[in-house]
Parts: C-alpha cells; structure tokens; sequence
C-alpha cells in the first residue's frame, strides 16, 4: 500500500494524500521517503502548476513516528536521510498548498509550513509538542514558526507544547484562511485551479523572490524583484496575457 497517493488533476493540480490512517499519518522513513521520491518528479514535471498535500478528514499529519524514533542516536540522526524530505520540498518552484484538518503536530505542523499557502480547517489542530518528548522540533519549527508569528507567539508554542486551533493559526497568521472542516480540501482545490490556470513562469518567479528575499535586506529584496520582473517581459505569456487584456479576452497561457 501506498503511504503517499497522488491524484493527477486535469487542469495541472497534483493533490498528494499522505495515507497511513492507522498510525495518524505519523512520518515513518518509508513515508518520507516516498513524499521525497514524489516531490523529486514534480520538481522536474514543468506540466504541473500546483500541489496540493492533505492527509484526511480526522488528521493531517500527527507528527514523527515515535516507535522508530525512539531508541535512535544522535549519530543516526544526523547520518540518516530524514532531512531529506525538507530539502526537497523546500527547493520545489511550485506553489503548494496545505489543506489540513485535524491533527498537524510535531513534524505535521512543520510540513504544514513547507507549504506556501495553508489552508485550515476550524477543527485543526496545530502544535510543536515534541518537548514534552524530551526532544525539539527539528524540521525547521523554531526557525518557521517564528518567522510566521513572531518570537513571543513562538516561544509559547514552542516551550509549552500546547495545541492550537485552525482558527488561532489563522489570527496568529500561520494559515492562510480557515473554512469549515468539510470546506477545506474543496477550497485548497479551488485555490489550486485558480493558481494553475495563471502564467506558470510568474507565478514560480512570485514564489522564488518571495521566499529568497524573506531573510535578505529589503534592497536586496528588492532587486530580486526588478530583475524577475524584467526577465517575464520576455515570455511569450507576458505578451499573451497583456494582449488578452486589451482585447478584453482570456487569456491562454502555455508556460512560454
């Protein structure tokens, strides 16, 4: 059985489903690397637009599979291949979002954040429980989280352990929207096909200067820009898109 199905869309959304329900979705190696393996072919598949990444109705992700994990060292950590996964989700050009209900804690919530866009359900629950384990997050949750809420927000998450709902991530601006519970994976969906069906090129260069320019100066923030916003005036969508426009109709993108 597959941990991590993927469903290809017909108008260029990928939706991966992470598929171990009777473990809560709980990162085991094997899942992490099959996510790996199928973010590895999306990164090269200049037909998909977006990816969609959700678990199921009750849990997103609950977090790292702590059977295996528990009698691991600290040199079997660092020479094994669970960082894996971050580095290539974190070096995909494709937006992505995050459609959770339920359960994203530990490695979830931190999976949650590789997205770009996350869309919750008012039922969700988000944490970083992992000191109350004796450990730390460590797939980027103090670094992420931070820079999503800021330090004090951070730090009582981080510190306590404690859970927090779909809408506080929302208020606290680590979600994008929240809906209702049996909203959420229809929304992410909408929001996918609206992101698909736009200049494929802009959109990847949107997301590159967004995140490149997050830890830089605003001067160098805001070069990256000019130069990317320069370069798409030579694509063929840039044309077509403006053109579309005078001639008041839709545009047809080809990622050009």
């Amino acid at each position: 059985m597959s941990l991590v199905l993927r469903e290809n869309l017909d108008n260029g959304v990928v939706l991966l489903r992470m598929n171990r329900p009777e473990a809560m979705n709980a990162l085991s190696l094997a899942s992490r690397v099959e996510l790996d393996a199928h973010f590895k072919n999306l990164n090269d598949d200049s037909e998909v637009r977006c990816i969609v990444i959700t678990g199921n109705e009750k849990v997103f992700v609950a977090g790292a599979d702590l059977k295996e994990m528990a009698s691991m060292s600290a040199s079997q950590m660092t020479l094994g291949k669970t960082r894996q996964m971050w580095r290539v989700i974190t070096s995909c050009p494709i937006p992505i979002i995050a459609a959770v209900n339920g359960f994203a804690l530990g490695g979830g919530c931190e999976l949650a954040m590789h997205a770009d866009i996350i869309i919750a359900g008012k039922g969700a629950k988000f944490g970083q429980p992992e000191v109350r384990v004796g450990i730390m997050a460590g797939g980027g949750g103090t670094q992420r989280l931070t820079r999503a809420v800021g330090k004090f927000k951070a730090m009582k998450i981080l510190l306590t352990g404690e859970h927090f709902s779909g809408e506080e991530a929302f208020e606290m601006g680590l979600a994008s929207e929240v809906v209702e519970d049996n909203q959420v994976l229809g929304r992410a969906l909408e929001m996918a096909a609206t992101i698909a069906a736009l200049p494929p090129l802009a959109i990847r260069q949107t997301k590159e200067v967004i995140l490149s320019g997050a830890d830089s100066s605003l001067e160098a923030g805001l070069n990256l820009e000019r130069k990317a916003f320069d370069i798409l005036f030579d694509t063929e969508d840039q044309k077509e898109g403006m053109q579309a426009f005078i001639e008041k109709r839709k545009p047809t993108f080809k990622g050009k």
